[in-house]
């Protein structure tokens, strides 16, 4: 397939690949400026821990299809870039709104919007990320997503410590101000991002079950079962601030995990390039086991900070990497699509995932809900390991496969 790319690199990678993780480290420091206090503003105004649940779940969940249809969209109109001009755009939009809530309600409201943006602009993201690669360098490209991703993850809770400590309690400040990066993100799109195009010839017209592979159905349902563990951040939040970490400091230990997270990503996703992503993923799920077990066990305050920078060696080792084995066993001109459909399951298995765990906060005890994510998490290994035995880690196409 002749797909038309920009050879241009920048700073060692292709031009497309440093602005969409530009564009991202900005919209990202907006976002984890809210985010890292949102749980405390919602227990402020009367939220309970079922209903930090509920809205992350709702929200992700009920914005999550729009990540499958924007990305068949893109597959099938050959272009990736106004979905994630429109996409980031909203996002701009809602983020300053925060400041206006009096009631969880209105948080659910703006957050269902704001995660909508996020479902038209996430898999044709991708997308373009995807086809932009040089050299087959998959996990390299997505781990720099990632780690500016998570570099944008530290400025946030960063300047949201520091107006905390220069305006304390002041969260509607913290929300305002949050909408300044972001919208620079959007200029970043316009000026920085070119369109990767496919010829008419070329464009997924149909959508079609038999059309995706059998190791990418498995692979999904790996990471269905590992998400039902995987709830909210939120309660992992509220977890270190119960155990005796100021509300001020909450920030830093959020913190914490995306500094370990941008270390790790782009070293991790290099290394998957070469050993295979699938034996990384498996070392992230087993992190992810022994970092949700311990937070069931332990409320001493400085093992809870250690846990929060291994959930950031998890994470690097998980998501980008994901993204990155879903674009090796996906046909070029599908990959829009088979993204699309892996963030919405994700997003939709949040729902169930984060009501389970703060239902179980609230009703049972502050343990259970985190060995429930140990044990899904470790049930998810045990699968990708047989799934990796049987043949289906290998990330070649099938015979007859477009690529």
């Amino acid at each position: 397939m002749t797909y038309k790319t920009v050879d241009r690199k920048v700073l060692g990678y292709p031009r497309n690949i440093l602005f969409t993780g530009l564009t991202s480290f900005l919209t990202d420091t907006s976002v984890k400026m809210i985010y890292s206090v949102m749980p405390m503003f919602l227990m402020s105004i009367g939220a309970s821990k079922a209903s930090l649940g509920l809205i992350e779940g709702v929200a992700e969940s009920t914005a999550s299809l729009i990540k499958a249809l924007s990305g068949f969209w893109s597959d099938k109109i050959g272009k990736n870039k106004p979905f994630m001009l429109i996409g980031y755009a909203l996002s701009a939009v809602i983020l300053p709104l925060y400041a206006f809530v009096v009631s969880p309600m209105h948080v659910l409201i703006l957050r269902f919007a704001e995660r909508f943006g996020k479902g038209i602009r996430t898999a044709p993201r991708d997308s373009l990320i995807a086809g932009s690669v040089t050299n087959n360098e998959t996990g390299r490209s997505f781990g720099l997503q990632k780690a500016m991703d998570n570099s944008g993850a530290i400025a946030g809770p960063l300047l949201a410590f520091g107006l905390l400590s220069l305006f304390p309690d002041n969260y509607r400040l913290i929300f305002i101000l949050a909408g300044i990066p972001a919208m620079l993100g959007i200029f970043v799109i316009i000026f920085g991002i070119r369109e990767v195009r496919k010829s008419k010839a070329e464009l997924f017209q149909k959508f079609r079950f038999r059309d995706f592979s059998k190791r990418y159905y498995l692979f999904l349902g790996i990471i269905f079962i590992f998400t039902l563990g995987n709830s909210t951040d939120a309660l992992l939040l509220v977890k270190a601030n119960e155990a005796g970490i100021k509300v001020t400091f909450i920030p830093l230990v959020y913190l914490i995990t995306n500094t370990v997270a941008v270390i790790a990503a782009i070293p991790l996703g290099s290394l998957s390039d070469r050993v295979g992503k699938e034996k990384i993923l498996v070392a992230g799920f087993l992190i992810y086991t022994l970092v949700y077990y311990w937070f069931g066990r332990t409320s001493d305050t400085t093992a809870i900070t250690l846990l929060f920078a291994l959930y950031g060696l998890y994470s690097a080792a998980t998501d980008g990497i994901q993204k990155a084995f879903v674009t090796d066993i996906v046909d070029r001109n599908k990959r829009g699509t088979g993204l699309g459909i892996y963030n919405a399951l994700l997003g939709i298995t949040l729902l169930p995932a984060s009501l389970i765990a703060g239902i179980l906060y609230d009703r049972v005890n502050s343990s259970i809900p985190f060995r429930f994510g140990a044990a899904m998490a470790l049930l998810a290994a045990i699968l990708m390991i047989i799934f990796i035995i049987s043949g289906g880690g290998k990330s070649q196409p099938e015979p007859g496969s477009r690529r």
